[in-house]
């Protein structure tokens, strides 16, 4: 849809974006993977310093982007990026708050699957509960690049909420159901993929946990978290 580009979010010419986008929440860190991955990167994107860059990787050309925080705003850019800008693959790589004992600080979890107590999926008049799921190849795929690099994985459900300071007690129980984690974004990517015809896969690593109380700076957040981006990076 060439015709509906720039957009009121997203600053660059149609041709500016690349087919296959890694994004994250932070703006700083697409800037981090633009400068650790890419070659001949280019800025396409400053509107609200959501900073995005195209460049190359391995001879084939990628965008990086930031995606701000929460399902709104994810919505919004991915549904503009798989609808107006034709992209194919969109890989999140984020943050989460470890669910189980088993998953440590800095981790890596593969969000196979996505609960989420959001109202996303009321615009599709579904007549049930949409379960919010990943590309298999990409999560398969992504998988193998974890047991190849031999980094620290989990593979499973995440839990993505529309509120980080909940009062809701009733919360805990996702831990019971086998959660893995904690994030607030993947329901809407899955959900903007599955609509469009298109691909997506949430990489995220622990950044703190929830039960033990243990937590990382946001400077290693920003700076540290790059096995995800790693394995994010070999799936293209």
């Amino acid at each position: 849809m060439k015709e509906q580009t720039p957009t009121p979010h997203i600053g660059a010419q149609y041709e500016d974006i690349a087919k296959t986008v890694i994004m994250a929440g932070d703006p700083l860190r697409a800037k981090l993977m633009a400068e650790r991955f890419l070659t001949d990167a280019v800025q396409v994107n400053s509107v609200r310093n959501m900073l995005a860059f195209t460049g190359m990787y391995n001879g084939k050309r990628i965008t990086v982007m930031g995606h701000g925080m929460g399902i709104p705003s994810i919505g919004i850019y991915t549904y503009e990026l798989y609808n107006f800008y034709d992209v194919e693959t969109i890989i999140r790589v984020g943050s989460c708050g470890a669910r189980q004992m088993y998953v440590h600080l800095g981790d890596i979890v593969i969000a196979q699957g996505a609960c989420t107590d959001s109202n996303y999926a009321e615009q599709y008049n579904l007549p049930g509960h949409y379960s919010c799921i990943a590309d298999f190849d990409l999560c398969r795929r992504a998988v193998d690049a974890c047991e190849k690099m031999g980094y620290t994985y989990h593979v499973g459900n995440v839990f993505s909420a529309d509120v980080f300071y909940s009062k809701d007690p009733r919360k805990n129980n996702w831990t019971k159901m086998g959660v893995l984690a904690d994030e607030m974004e993947a329901p809407a990517l899955y959900m903007n993929a599955a609509r469009a015809g298109k691909r997506a896969l949430v990489i995220c690593t622990v950044s703190d946990h929830i039960l033990t109380g243990e937590a990382t700076t946001a400077e290693q957040r920003q700076n540290t978290f790059t096995q995800m981006m790693d394995v994010a990076f070999s799936l293209i």
